[in-house]
Order: C-alpha cells, then structure tokens, then sequence
C-alpha cells in the first residue's frame, strides 16, 4: 500500500491495471508534457524482466538512452524508483533534442498552407510530413526547370525561410516580414532570367561538342572540359555574371598539340565577339571544329589511363599526356605520380617530377 501512495505521489497518471500489479499504464510527465507508458511486470515483480512498451514519440526521444535504462531496470528496488529514474532520463533528453519536442505555434502552419495555396498548388513539387521544407519548381523563358529548396523555421514569416538553389552565384532574399513564399518565388524567377545566358551559352557546349567534364553537370556548374582532337582537350571557365566574355581557358594534352592552340587563342584574343555565342567564338579564335556528336562517340576522345587501364580514378580522369608524338598516350596525375615515383631514374624538382614514359620509355 504505501508503494502504490509513493507511486501515486510520483507518477500520478500512472495507475495500476489489475490486482496483482503487473500492469501499469498512464503517463509520464516531463517538462509540461504527458508521454504514454505501459510497463509490464512479472509475476514475482522482478523490473529486471519488466518489459516496457510506450508511444513512437517517447521511443524516438529515449532511443539514445535504451542501455542507461536497461541498467537502471536491474539495479532499482522497486517501480517507484525506476520511475523517478526514467523521468530523471527523460528530462535530460528533452534538453538535448529541443526540435524534437517543441510544437510549432498553430499560427505557423496556417500561414504556411495560407501562403502554398496563394501559390499555387502546381508550382509546388514536394512538402516533408512536417510541414519543415518545401521545394518549389519554376520554368524559365527557355523551358528549362528549377527547383528552389526551402528550409523554414518555427517563426516563419517573422523570419526568411534558407533557400537552396542549383545555381552558380549566391542567391540571396530580400525580406520582410509581411512577404511571403510569392515573394521568394518572384525572386527566384528574377535570378532565373538574369542567369538565362549563362546557361543557353553551356547548353549549346553540352549539345554540340563532347564534354568529357563533368560528366553530368549541374545548373550550378561553371566549367567544360571540350574534347578537341585525340587526348587533346580545353577546360573552360565561363563567368556567369558575364558569360559572353573570353572565358578562361587551359589547354590539356601533349605539347606539340596544345601549343599551336595556345598560340592562335592569344593571337586572335582581339577578335572576341561578345554578340555571338561561346560557342562561336571559340571555334572563330582557336580556328577549328569541334568534334561533332553526330559523327564521332565519346569513346573516340574518352581514352583509358595508360598505367591503370581505367578512365576514371576517384572522379578524376587522364589529364596528363606524353609528349612523344609517336605516343601520346594519357594518365591519371595520380597514377604517373605514383609510377615515377618508383622509378630510380626519376628526378624530382620541388613539385614537380621527371622520368620516363611509362608506355613508350621516352
């Protein structure tokens, strides 16, 4: 009798549920919130053999604490004191995953759906179960699509949600607190159309000309590698503030192939036209064509690392050629590192590493 008053005084919404008291069933309280508990005991009331079931909530905040309670279920005497343990527990837990606990104010979810339907539903691609981040889907004046991420918090409108984009510069929102998802869609479009010829100049490099690098590029991506003869490439850096200006360009492949490029790139720099596209302009200063995906494959260009015999290593592909013209085999840097390195007729200068070709021995 006097453990049942103390559970009582302890745990008032926990009561017993037959005579023997093998069954409990109630509520927990911790920092102003009732979790649903069931404890099952066993016939001689032994906690170590106590089996515990309770709501999905209360598994998920006590998830990280299953051994602390295990350990207290065999060392307590008696319920009361497992119980006052358990809420010790639970109190600590609450404190160290505060978004787990905290309702957000009714206020924010009908200011959200508020806005959403504002919106429109159509424009919406994906909501998260809580009702935390949305994701918005746009088409520019070119039809490509977009997606904008939204990351929002509990004081949403009061505070701008984070936004996440595939862009290649930082997109920043301008807020207030009286704006609302409209206003961030609106200014997505804007950033979309300031960034229009950024994109049509690498979707005519990603259409016309085989791109070794990256292979799948994103939105946000500011660099081609343009397969130009065999093992004979140029990575562009475009500027997406000002993408109908000279790109910086590098040259990669063996130096009789590369240093002609070099020098007509320099020669013609003046002729640089900033009314015609990229494209245009590269083929006009470099005075070549660019391999053609109607006529040649990848394959063509994509040739295997002559040490590993492999065309990616770790993302990275064979960007170091052999100068022999009767050669011109290409490696991984990794990999020609690795092989000079255990050659004794290497010699190393600072960084830079001198030795034989490992396939023609020139």
């Amino acid at each position: 009798m006097a453990g049942a008053r103390a559970l009582l005084r302890h745990c008032p919404l926990l009561l017993p549920q037959d005579r023997q008291g093998t069954t409990y069933e109630g509520f927990v309280a911790a920092q102003g919130r009732d979790f649903h508990i069931r404890i099952l005991l066993p016939m001689d009331l032994q906690l170590k053999n106590a089996r515990i079931e309770c709501s999905w909530h209360l598994k998920r905040i006590l998830h990280g604490y299953r051994h602390i309670l295990k350990q207290r279920l065999h060392s307590c005497p008696d319920l009361v004191s497992f119980m006052v343990e358990l809420k010790t527990v639970l109190e600590i837990a609450l404190k160290n995953t505060q978004d787990l606990h905290i309702p957000w104010p009714p206020e924010y979810y009908s200011c959200l759906v508020r806005d959403l339907e504002i919106l429109g539903w159509s424009r919406v691609a994906y909501v998260d179960i809580g009702l935390t981040t949305v994701k918005l889907k746009a088409e520019d004046s070119c039809g490509r699509q977009h997606l904008i991420t939204l990351k929002l918090n509990a004081k949403y409108p009061t505070e701008p949600p984070g936004c996440l984009v595939d862009f290649p510069v930082p997109f920043a929102v301008s807020w207030m607190p009286q704006n609302s998802l409209v206003d961030i869609y609106n200014q997505f479009l804007a950033a979309l159309e300031s960034l229009k010829e950024f994109w049509d100049a690498l979707d005519e490099i990603d259409g016309k000309t085989w791109v070794l690098e990256p292979e799948n590029p994103t939105r946000s991506a500011t660099t081609r590698r343009i397969a130009i003869g065999n093992n004979v490439s140029v990575n562009i850096e475009v500027d997406p503030r000002h993408p109908n200006m000279l790109p910086e360009c590098y040259f990669l492949g063996a130096d009789h192939e590369v240093n002609p490029l070099r020098t007509k790139l320099n020669n013609n720099m003046h002729l640089w036209d900033p009314e015609i596209s990229l494209l245009q302009n590269l083929r006009e200063l470099l005075e070549i064509d660019f391999p053609s995906r109607v006529l040649l494959e990848k394959s063509d260009f994509a040739k295997d690392c002559g040490i590993c015999y492999a065309y990616r290593l770790n993302g990275s592909v064979p960007d170091h050629v052999c100068d022999d013209p009767r050669c011109g085999q290409p490696f991984h840097q990794a990999c020609l590192y690795e092989w000079l390195q255990g050659l004794p007729t290497s010699r190393q200068s600072f960084n830079v590493i001198f030795g034989e070709c490992p396939y023609c021995n020139k």
